[in-house]
């Protein structure tokens, strides 16, 4: 039903259940709300809002937990994904939902409102041309389907009792991520005119269901 679940979609949600959004490199999406000239490590837990309200970002969230939820190990993304280009970056990210009524800390020098602060836990990036080899990189087929996995990395996290669980995918995450033509090329010595929009899917249905594999440890 377009939410996070436990349960992987039923009967009830159509083969054709998808998510479309239009992906443009010339507005890539950016790694940070904030301008910054370093890095840094401050951004690895930064609120995800600025990402949320955009068109190009989708956004699943569970209901909020009656329970605590801890993870632990790899976060695993398995993606059914589908492209008017022929090449496309997926960037997942895995959110830590705080409750409308979470207090500011105190003191408050830069002015955080933690009610529904988005928490990033993980993040990972993964090239489509490289989903069968890192060697002979492939070309998508043009709104044909294609599975993609790829590994978010190791976490040990609690997420709390009225908290929720939130996923974002995007294309773009810039300038942590250089930029994807969005069609198959050496993007090293693509010129300007390479760079075009796609309209970039996320199946969520039955047959492809759309998805994260983590370890929840028991209560």
């Amino acid at each position: 039903g377009g939410q996070l679940s436990f349960e992987p979609p039923g009967e009830a949600e159509s083969d054709g259940a998808a998510d479309s959004y239009t992906s443009d490199p010339r507005k890539p999406v950016p790694w940070s709300s904030e301008i910054r000239t370093t890095q840094g490590h401050l951004w690895m837990v930064e609120d995800q809002r600025f990402a949320a309200s955009r068109p190009d970002v989708l956004v699943y969230r569970s209901d909020i937990l009656t329970e605590d939820v801890t993870i632990a190990g790899p976060i695993i993304a398995d993606l059914f994904v589908s492209t008017t280009g022929t090449d496309a970056d997926w960037i997942v990210k895995l959110i830590d939902v705080y409750p409308p009524d979470a207090p500011d800390p105190r003191p408050n020098p830069t002015g955080v409102r933690m009610g529904e602060f988005e928490m990033l836990l993980a993040g990972e990036v993964f090239r489509a041309k490289y989903r069968k080899s890192f060697e002979k990189p492939e070309p998508l087929t043009p709104n044909a389907v294609a599975e993609i996995a790829f590994d978010l990395r190791d976490r040990y996290h609690c997420f709390l009792k009225g908290h929720r669980i939130m996923v974002q995918v995007q294309s773009t995450w810039f300038p942590l991520i250089d930029r994807n033509p969005q069609i198959f090329t050496d993007i090293y010595h693509a010129r300007e005119d390479d760079f075009r929009s796609a309209v970039h899917t996320v199946h969520r249905s039955r047959l492809r269901p759309s998805h994260l594999k983590l370890n929840v440890i028991a209560a």
